[in-house]
């Protein structure tokens, strides 16, 4: 009989992206996992097991949206200290480096990191390397050296981020914005990760219609001025984007969240299609800390999305967005 280091014994095992959810255990060698059994069997003779009768296994969690970063992003935190102990094995940094600071980030942050980290590369050549908003200065929005410096490190970069929020643009135009980050995309032929404007600066219509299947809409449950919901109901233009393939991811952030938004859109029937934290380094002194991804995923749960449906939102799901063919999201 073949040993294995560990095992780990649930009474639930779940993993969307294979169907498996049931009663199970994961065999582990080293730092890899071996095999699967979906049953209640003994566990072929590991040399630790670990019981878990009332929990739930699933595979490493995927963050689509944080600031993991060790250097060089004013909201960076250490994705190894903040995300892995959390559960989450790969994230997405939104938009912390841009292309004036991609070879730093990722000889610090990607290569230095145990946590996989991806990087939704900044339209803004800076990155979120300052305290201004990333695209105040409309010439660090520059396409011809975001193409360069995505085709340059492209296994690293599965999206552009374009944030055009009053915050990141100031007096720039938003419109302007979103265009050159557009061009990036058509390009490179990678998704956006977007971050809308206020409504009363540029219709939320008018934004959506200019978004492409793949796009990825984040922020998306947030209160006013933002709002996806009016009267309980979500917008027309949003269920209209949906159809069209545009996604919808979380991004809880710091303001981001509303639990009424959340509990009157899924109960419309509109779920999210990816759960994730936004977490940054402003919420490491919040106490409890409200941004990993187990809380964040707990606030959807108690907004009325179905399990089966937070946990493909936070495994199979970004996984296929951010890297299909790659080992992740799975077990």
């Amino acid at each position: 009989m073949r040993e294995f280091d560990t095992a780990v014994r649930a009474g639930r095992l779940v993993c969307p992206a294979s169907g498996i959810d049931s009663p199970g255990t994961v065999l582990i060698d080293g730092d890899r996992i071996a095999g699967i059994l979906t049953s209640d069997s003994d566990p072929l003779g590991a040399n630790q097991v670990f019981d878990f009768p009332d929990g739930i296994v699933l595979p490493g969690l995927v963050d689509l949206h944080a600031h993991p970063a060790n250097a060089g992003s004013v909201f960076g935190v250490s994705p190894d200290a903040h995300m892995l102990p959390r559960g989450v094995t790969t994230v997405l940094s939104q938009g912390d480096a841009g292309a004036d600071n991609l070879d730093e980030y990722v000889d610090t942050t990607i290569n230095a990191s145990r946590t996989r980290v991806l990087l939704a590369i900044n339209l803004s050549r800076i990155g979120e390397s300052t305290k201004q908003g990333c695209l105040e200065n409309l010439d660090d929005a520059d396409i011809d050296t975001c193409v360069a410096a995505t085709r340059r490190h492209r296994k690293h970069i599965p999206a552009i981020a374009v944030n055009v929020s009053h915050h990141c643009c100031g007096s720039t135009d938003p419109r302007e914005v979103q265009s050159r980050g557009l061009e990036v995309a058509r390009q490179t032929g990678l998704p956006l990760l977007f971050g809308l404007r206020r409504p009363e600066d540029w219709p939320l219509a008018e934004q959506l219609a200019l978004l492409r299947a793949g796009d990825i809409v984040t922020y998306c449950f947030r209160r006013e001025p933002h709002c996806i919901v009016e009267n309980d109901q979500v917008l027309p233009c949003v269920l209209e984007a949906r159809q069209r393939g545009v996604l919808f991811d979380i991004g809880h952030g710091t303001a981001s969240f509303s639990l009424n938004v959340a509990e009157a859109a899924i109960s419309d029937g509109f779920l999210p299609d990816t759960i994730s934290t936004d977490l940054q380094i402003r919420h490491l002194d919040s106490q409890p800390l409200e941004h990993d991804l187990p809380l964040v995923m707990s606030k959807l749960r108690a907004a009325g999305m179905p399990d089966e449906d937070i946990f493909a939102a936070v495994t199979s799901r970004p996984a296929r967005i951010l890297s299909p063919d790659a080992d992740i999201g799975s077990l």
